[in-house]
């Protein structure tokens, strides 16, 4: 009952991190309307209003917004098939997965190292060192220490969406 609980928590985070994953991106389509002239919400305007937002802009050219946004929900999904393989005891499955779609690759650095800001590269760099060891960690195959790697790479993820926006 108790490993179901931690794993319905991080079922939990990984919701929260889809939300902000796609919080840049509903807000520009929202810029968009209203540059257009298209009416909001009201209820959502007040939102808006009522949460103003330090994160640090990354100053992204579409393109790469749209690149950057589509490897955040390649990250998520990867996260996604993780909880799923550890549900199941699929230690060898979700280490793999970790490793393969979350690990530091040459891409992955090229890609951290990319966008100018030494923080963000840094964050970056972190999270996918993280799910290296998230890796060797399942092949522990302990689920309470499986799920605390997985949170301790999912904090990087929260600490960055914090952090910055695109």
């Amino acid at each position: 009952m108790r490993n179901k609980i931690k794993v319905l928590v991080a079922v939990l985070l990984i919701g929260g991190l889809l939300f902000a994953a796609n919080a840049d991106f509903r807000s520009k389509k929202q810029d968009e309307k209203q540059k257009k002239g298209a009416h909001n919400r009201p209820e959502m305007m007040h939102h808006m209003q009522a949460m103003p937002d330090h994160r640090t802009s990354l100053n992204l050219a579409p393109h790469q917004a749209r690149h950057q946004l589509m490897n955040m929900r390649g990250h998520l999904k990867a996260v996604q098939t993780i909880l799923a393989h550890l549900s199941r005891n699929e230690f060898d499955e979700a280490a793999a997965v970790a490793s393969s779609k979350l690990g530091l690759t040459d891409e992955m650095q090229m890609m951290c190292s990319s966008f100018g800001n030494e923080e963000f590269e840094t964050l970056g760099l972190e999270f996918h060192k993280s799910a290296d060891r998230m890796s060797e960690i399942f092949k522990i195959k302990d689920l309470n220490k499986s799920l605390e790697a997985l949170s301790a790479t999912l904090n990087y993820c929260n600490t960055c969406h914090a952090t910055f926006k695109q």
